[in-house]
């Protein structure tokens, strides 16, 4: 074990020269335009598990490519078999004005690496290739491993699913890892056992054929901007509770563990403020902003779109308006029995005078696993000897859909390492990693496989 982190602290200069490459890739999945930009970096990757020797495949879906490497049959050693799944592609970096360096451009400041990517995921996913690395350079693996990267994630996943369920004999592991959420604080490690589901849908308010002149019509139809704001106001009460009716049928309770662990969680309302740049919080009543943002349903106005967006003023009636909701769920919620209430819900508050269309989005369910499991536990203990701290159990508010496929299809449970930080900037402006969680990453990393491999000696 010595010399395997001897070896990482040897090598980490050049570990982060290779994740500022990785960074450096314009994989953006959401934009067609960076189509080849994307592939690049799928190819990029695989050539780097490649010359681990690992066996690496590239996949092609009419999407972007799945890369898969592994370390089987290698020898004929049984080993527990460990998936580590993480994602290539990046969001949009815009608005670009709000960077303060190019996002595609990686810079290194005060103990931070920058860019597009850097924490979600590449940072994170550049922890376990580095990882086996260390262990295959120094010795032999204490577990089998196969990487699983797709670059659809922050598009919804869409041929992931399908690619599972067609070459599961790939897959057959004892667990998979993901490190893709956060930690509470920098000093605070933790183990998420529980993701929240989404639910999204657009509605659309439509009135009369055209735009209308606002002096000679107003006042004589309803204004679908109206009309839109006043259902969209009707959606939650001034306690935070969602209005739909039979929202909260299905939502299981918190158990006394799950407050206890919240409860060990540090939260400073003032720094928390500051942080998202707010005066005031709000949310619902009886829960901590803990529990409200990871183990409470929410309902969420994405956008909104209505009327003239121009310079100066256009006084019209707009024809129509709509919105983007997303709800976020908890076990046991189910996203089609959600939307379903919350589209008979808008049918019925619908003000005389326009029409509704409702186009229903992405999906996907809550997850949750047990945190005594003996995985979950060999976590925490690989996650305690890292940082020399009691770890907390947490819930994160994200979603990652295709943890449910990995227990669906491979009926295997996920272990959520977090291995960011909250002010990393995930989907913002100013993206960062830290490399002190990088490189206590690579330890912990090679900690949990040896953790594992104690559970089935």
């Amino acid at each position: 074990m010595k010399q395997v982190l001897d070896y990482i602290e040897d090598n980490s200069t050049k570990f982060v020269e290779e994740l500022r490459e990785y960074i450096g890739f314009k994989s953006i999945s959401a934009q067609p335009e960076y189509k080849d930009d994307t592939v690049e970096c799928a190819h990029w990757l695989a050539d780097k598990c490649k010359s681990l020797g690992l066996d690496t495949y590239i996949f092609e879906t009419s999407g972007n490519p799945i890369v898969v490497a592994t370390t089987r049959k290698k020898t004929a050693e049984d080993k527990p078999h460990v998936m580590i799944y993480g994602h290539y592609d990046v969001q949009p970096p815009d608005p670009l004005e709000l960077w303060e360096s190019p996002p595609f451009e990686p810079r290194i400041n005060n103990g931070a690496i920058y860019g597009r990517g850097a924490s979600d995921n590449k940072g994170q996913n550049w922890v376990y290739v580095k990882m086996c690395e260390a262990f295959m350079a120094t010795g032999s693996l204490p577990c089998d491993i196969t990487f699983l990267f797709e670059g659809e994630e922050e598009v919804g996943s869409e041929h992931l699913p399908e690619f599972l369920r067609t070459h599961r004999d790939m897959f057959d592991c004892d667990v998979a890892i993901v490190s893709d959420t956060a930690m509470p604080e920098r000093n605070v490690p933790a183990l998420t056992y529980g993701l929240r589901g989404i639910a999204a849908l657009e509605v659309e308010v439509i009135g009369p054929s055209r735009d209308l002149h606002s002096g000679i019509y107003g006042g004589s139809i309803e204004n679908p901007g109206m009309a839109l704001c006043k259902m969209l106001s009707e959606l939650r009460d001034s306690d935070g509770r969602v209005s739909v009716p039979g929202f909260y049928d299905d939502v299981l309770p918190l158990t006394p563990f799950e407050r206890e662990q919240f409860s060990r969680l540090p939260f400073d309302e003032a720094a928390y403020k500051e942080l998202l740049g707010v005066s005031s919080l709000f949310g619902e009543k009886g829960f901590s902003p803990w529990e409200q943002r990871t183990a409470r349903p929410t309902i969420e106005i994405n956008g909104i779109t209505c009327g003239y967006q121009g310079e100066g003023s256009k006084t019209i009636i707009p024809s129509r308006a709509s919105a983007k909701l997303s709800c976020r769920l908890v076990p046991n919620q189910q996203p089609e029995l959600i939307l379903s209430k919350l589209e008979d819900f808008l049918k019925r508050i619908r003000p005389p005078g326009v029409q509704l269309r409702i186009l229903k989005g992405h999906q996907g369910n809550p997850y949750m696993f047990q945190p005594d499991s003996a995985y979950a536990k060999a976590a925490v203990r690989a996650i305690e000897r890292t940082f020399s701290k009691e770890a907390v159990f947490t819930r994160e508010g994200g979603s990652i859909p295709i943890v449910n496929d990995f227990k669906k299809v491979l009926d295997v449970d996920t272990l959520l390492i977090p291995l960011a930080l909250p002010d990393d900037n995930h989907h913002s402006p100013n993206e960062k990693f830290d490399l002190e969680c990088f490189r206590k990453g690579l330890k912990m990393g090679v900690l949990l496989m040896d953790e594992i491999r104690g559970i089935d000696a």
